[in-house]
C-alpha cells in the first residue's frame, strides 16, 4: 500500500507542476518581415523592408581587348580593359508623381593602347515628376538610341554623354514631350594649344598661326532643349544647344608688373586686341525605327548634327573638356577646336563641324546579332586658320612643298561592324572591326620623328591617312 501511495503522490505532483508551468506566459518569436517583390517598375525591383520604396541593385562586368594599328614603334598596339559598374535605382510613388533616385558607379583599369584608369560617378540624379537634377545623359541626345557600337562614332553617343544638369520635361501625352535643360558647358569644351613644331616658336619658319582660344571661366551654362516623340514604332527627336565661349586673351603678357598686349608682328596691332565672349550652337535630328520586316527586334538609327563653336556635341559623346583636340588616323593628327583668334586682326572666330552617324541592327536568331554602323564628319574652319608652309630646299627634300598647317579643313570617315553572341540573357561575347580614314582638304605636313619619338625638324606631305582597330568584348549585366 505504501508503494501505491508513493506512486499516486508522485503523479499528482507532476500533474500540478505541469499545470502551473502551462499557466506561465510564453516568450513569442518576432514576426519575420520577408522581402517583397515590387513588380510595378519591372524585373529585379523589391520593396525596401519597412518602406514603400522599390529598389533595384544591378551592375556590369566588362572585359575588353583592343588591337589598334600602330604608326610608330613607340605605340602600343594592344590594350586590355577591365571595368566594373554598380547601379542603384530607388523609386517611390508619391501624390506628386514618381520620385526616383539613380546612382551608377564605374571603375575602369586600362593598360596598353587603352590609356589610363578611371573611377567616376557616371550618373547620379533625382527625378521628381518632370524634374531631373544631377548627373545624367544629356538631353541633347536620347538614352534610347539602339547604337551598340564598341568604338567611337561622331555623334553624341548616349553611352558617354553624361553631364551635370538641371532639367524639366514637359509631357504632352501620347508619347510627345519637350525638355529644357541647363547643362555644364565646361564638359563640352574643345580647345587646342596649337603647339606642334609648325605652330609657333618651334618652327624654323616665321609662322603666324591661329592663336588658341584659351577658355576663361564659365559664366553661362549650356542651354539645351529638345522635343521628342516616342511610339511603338520607334522615336524621333530634334535638339538644340547654346554654348558660351570666353577667351582669356592669351596674347597678353606681364612686364614689370604691368599687363601689356603682345604686338602682332604683321599688323603692329595688339594681339589679340581684347578678350572676347562668343556663343556657339549645335543642332541635331535623331531617332530610330523598328524594322520587323527584316527580323524580329531589328532596328535602324541615325543622328545628324551641325555645330558652330560647339564641336563637343558631335565628338563621340564627349564626357569632359578636351584641352588639345585632335582627330587622328595613323600618324596624321588633325587639330580641331571650338574657336581661335585670328593673328592678323585679333578677331575671335568660331569653327564649324557637322556629322552624320547611323547603323542597322539585325538579329539572326535570339542569340546572334550583327550591327553595321558608320559616321562621317567634316571640320570647317575659316580660311585665315590655315597657313602655307614656305618652300625651302629642306622642305622640298622632305617632300612637304605646298603643304598647309594650322586649322586645316578635313573629313573623317568611320565604318565598322560587330557580331554579338548572347548565349545567356544579359551575357554577351562580341567582336568588332572599325576602319577610320582622315582626309584633309589640303595636303598637310606631318612632322617626322626619330625612333625614340623626338622631332627631327623635317616633315613629310600627305593627302590622307587611315587606320583600323579591332575589339573583343566579354560582358555580363546583372
Amino acid at each position: 500500500m505504501a508503494s501505491v501511495r508513493t506512486l499516486l503522490l508522485g503523479c499528482t505532483a507532476l500533474i500540478v507542476g505541469g499545470a502551473q508551468a502551462a499557466d506561465l506566459p510564453a516568450k513569442t518569436a518576432a514576426p519575420v518581415e520577408y522581402v517583397r517583390v515590387c513588380s510595378t517598375h519591372g524585373m529585379g525591383f523589391f520593396y525596401v523592408p519597412g518602406t514603400e520604396t522599390c529598389l533595384r541593385v544591378g551592375g556590369r562586368v566588362r572585359a575588353e581587348y583592343l588591337y589598334l594599328e600602330p604608326s610608330t614603334r613607340e605605340d602600343d598596339s594592344v590594350g586590355f580593359r577591365g571595368r566594373g559598374r554598380i547601379n542603384l535605382d530607388a523609386r517611390t510613388a508619391t501624390a506628386y508623381g514618381l520620385l526616383r533616385t539613380y546612382i551608377r558607379f564605374e571603375l575602369t583599369h586600362n593598360t596598353g593602347a587603352y590609356g589610363g584608369d578611371s573611377a567616376i560617378v557616371k550618373q547620379a540624379f533625382v527625378q521628381f515628376g518632370g524634374l531631373t537634377a544631377g548627373r545624367a545623359v544629356s538631353f541633347f541626345t536620347s538614352p534610347d538610341l539602339p547604337a551598340p557600337n564598341f568604338g567611337d562614332l561622331r555623334f553624341d553617343d548616349p553611352s558617354n554623354a553624361e553631364v551635370n544638369l538641371l532639367a524639366y520635361t514637359f509631357s504632352f501625352g501620347n508619347g510627345l514631350s519637350a525638355t529644357l535643360s541647363l547643362e555644364d558647358g565646361t564638359e563640352r569644351r574643345i580647345n587646342n594649344d596649337l603647339d606642334s613644331p609648325l605652330f609657333g616658336a618651334g618652327s624654323p619658319f616665321p609662322v603666324f598661326p591661329p592663336i588658341a582660344s584659351t577658355y576663361a571661366g564659365e559664366r553661362v551654362p549650356d542651354v539645351v532643349a529638345n522635343i521628342r516623340y516616342k511610339g511603338t514604332w520607334g522615336e524621333v527627336q530634334l535638339s538644340a544647344a547654346l554654348h558660351q565661349i570666353r577667351d582669356v586673351a592669351a596674347g597678353l603678357t606681364t612686364v614689370d608688373g604691368v599687363t601689356v598686349p603682345v604686338l602682332n608682328p604683321i599688323t603692329g596691332l595688339p594681339n589679340p586686341t581684347h578678350a572676347d565672349t562668343d556663343y556657339g550652337f549645335a543642332l541635331a535630328a535623331l531617332g530610330y525605327a523598328n524594322v520587323p520586316a527584316l527580323g524580329e527586334g531589328d532596328t535602324v538609327w541615325m543622328m545628324a548634327t551641325y555645330t558652330d563653336g560647339a564641336i563637343g556635341y558631335l565628338n563621340a559623346g564627349q564626357a569632359g573638356a578636351i584641352s588639345n583636340g585632335f582627330v587622328s588616323a595613323g600618324s596624321l593628327a588633325m587639330p580641331f577646336t571650338d574657336a581661335f583668334v585670328d593673328p592678323f586682326t585679333g578677331e575671335y572666330k568660331t569653327n564649324k563641324a557637322y556629322a552624320i552617324a547611323g547603323g542597322l541592327n539585325h538579329n539572326w536568331s535570339p542569340t546572334w546579332q550583327t550591327n553595321v554602323f558608320g559616321s562621317w564628319m567634316r571640320f570647317d574652319a575659316p580660311g585665315v586658320a590655315q597657313y602655307v608652309v614656305p618652300t625651302t630646299p629642306a622642305t622640298l627634300a622632305a617632300g612637304s612643298a605646298g603643304t598647309t598647317t594650322g586649322l586645316v579643313d578635313f573629313d573623317e570617315y568611320r565604318v565598322g561592324a560587330n557580331v554579338i553572341w548572347t548565349p545567356v540573357m544579359d551575357f554577351l561575347i562580341g567582336v568588332e572591326a572599325l576602319y577610320i580614314r582622315v582626309d584633309p582638304r589640303e595636303r598637310v605636313a606631318i612632322p617626322l620623328t626619330t625612333a625614340s619619338g623626338d622631332p627631327t625638324g623635317t616633315f613629310r606631305s600627305t593627302g590622307s591617312e587611315d587606320t583600323w582597330e579591332g575589339r573583343l568584348r566579354v560582358q555580363r549585366d546583372f
